[in-house]
C-alpha cells in the first residue's frame, strides 16, 4: 500500500510559549479527518536554549492513489 503524509504546524505564542488557539486547531484537526487524514503523530518543538514550545507539529497519512 502507498501512502500519502501531510504535515501541519501551529505557532505557539506568548512570552514564554504554550499558548495556542485550542478551537483553531480541533477544527483543523476535524478538517482533516473528515478528508480522511489519520494522524500519526504529534510533537512540540522549542525555542532555542530557552526551552519553551515554538511550534505544535502535526504529522497525518491517508492511502495514497
Amino acid at each position: 500500500m502507498k501512502w500519502e503524509y501531510r504535515t501541519v504546524k501551529f505557532e505557539s505564542k506568548g512570552m514564554l510559549g504554550g499558548h495556542v488557539n485550542e478551537a483553531k486547531i480541533d477544527a483543523s484537526l476535524n478538517d482533516l479527518g473528515g478528508q480522511g487524514w489519520e494522524l500519526v503523530s504529534a510533537f512540540d518543538t522549542n525555542s532555542f536554549a530557552q526551552g519553551a514550545t515554538r511550534w505544535l507539529v502535526f504529522l497525518f497519512k491517508r492511502p495514497g492513489a
